[in-house]
């Protein structure tokens, strides 16, 4: 078992995952002030005693204690130990310290099963979600970005679910890269069903990571609910394809409000899945379409980049003088070295020098006094080889 936490709090903490929802910022409260073990015991206090805890109304304290007496974390614990997997909780070594940005919204602990150091992991880790009913395009996107990021070293953040976080976990296995998945259930249920065989993966390349303890199932609201640890265990969130309503906006939002970066791309304007991530460019983000733009973004300093432009033509290495010429001159015209000084503005001596440079690049031909395009592409690509 890793050091850190003692044995008492790993098991108070470990109930209480079983006790208190994801992101139960009343109860994270009452856990900074009381600490794991004194919370756990003023929940599994008998009914009709005096409430123990400041705010919470009876039914909510029903509720607990009934979740409490039920907690079985000896169990839980040796289930994830046979699964190969831990338990770990603030104050361990392999705990990742951005998830203490959340605040009283911090996860009680976090049951993690694969071979890789989490806290290690997401030092240099990016999310990358989106919608679950996604495009082609969306898919194929996802899946570039994230085998990309994997082969810059970077390890890939998401949710497991169908769609575009399936396709980025993928992307980064299939490089032999680094992927978390954060799963709204136990760590030893399988959501979606048809996701068997990518866990099982993740489970012996990367990680899978989980609030809830081993048993339990997914809900509408845990979906939600997890999005801020994905967010918060990445330096910056990709969103690729997301309708308004979609959750991976959540996580998103999760993201800037921890001071993370937000990035999103873009789609077709006709595809109600790019909406969401549009508004999201419309209010702040950043517009990215490849892993070096994600890099520079989350990466460190010189982390750059490459610059991007066009193509370079042959007549885009010409000087200012031989390219003034060669504008001057007709598409389907020849003119004699007078007519083309006129309409460069340059003087004959000068134009005629500039002819001839032009002559031998492969640019311009000669028919006796006249001068006009050689044939081809009239932006000079025909140009010989070598030449310019």
């Amino acid at each position: 078992m890793t050091a850190g936490a003692g044995e008492e709090e790993r098991r108070a903490r470990a109930a209480l995952t079983g006790v208190v929802e994801p992101g139960d910022e009343r109860a994270g409260g009452w856990l900074r002030r009381y600490g794991p073990v004194e919370l756990l015991t003023r929940l599994t206090a008998p009914a009709g005693t005096e409430n123990p805890l400041p705010g919470a109304g009876e039914e909510r304290m029903r509720g607990y204690r009934t979740r409490a007496a039920a907690a079985r974390p000896e169990r839980d614990l040796e289930r994830v130990a046979e699964l190969g997997g831990r338990f770990v909780c603030p104050g361990d070594p392999e705990w990742p310290g951005q998830l203490d940005d959340l605040g009283d919204a911090r996860p009680v602990g976090l049951w993690v099963r694969g071979p890789a150091d989490l806290r290690i992991w997401a030092l240099r880790s990016v999310a990358v979600v989106g919608a679950r009913a996604c495009t082609p395009y969306g898919a194929h996107v996802s899946g570039t970005l994230a085998s990309g990021l994997a082969e810059r070293g970077w390890v890939v953040v998401s949710g497991a679910a169908y769609g575009i976080d399936a396709a980025a976990h993928r992307g980064a296995l299939s490089t032999g890269g680094a992927t978390v998945a954060v799963l709204a259930c136990g760590v030893d249920t399988v959501y979606p069903r048809g996701h068997t065989e990518l866990i099982g993966r993740m489970v012996e390349q990367g990680l899978v990571v989980a609030e809830l303890p081993p048993g339990a199932h997914p809900t509408r609201s845990r979906f939600v609910l997890r999005n801020r640890v994905i967010a918060a265990l990445s330096r910056g969130t990709v969103v690729v394809e997301a309708e308004y309503r979609s959750g991976s906006l959540a996580t998103a939002r999760a993201a800037e409000r921890l001071g993370r970066l937000t990035m999103g791309v873009p789609g077709p304007v006709t595809s109600g899945l790019s909406s969401g991530v549009h508004e999201l460019l419309r209010s702040g983000a950043v517009l990215v379409t490849d892993p070096d733009e994600v890099v520079e973004l989350v990466g460190d300093i010189g982390e750059l980049a490459p610059a991007r432009r066009g193509p370079v033509l042959p007549r885009d290495l010409l000087g200012p003088g031989c390219a003034r010429v060669l504008e001057a001159l007709p598409v389907r015209a020849a003119l004699d070295g007078r007519e083309v000084a006129v309409r460069a503005g340059t003087s004959p001596d000068e134009t005629l020098a500039r002819l001839y440079e032009l002559h031998s690049l492969g640019f311009v031909e000669r028919r006796g006094d006249r001068w006009q395009l050689a044939p081809g592409d009239t932006t000079g690509s025909n140009v010989r080889r070598g030449d310019a």
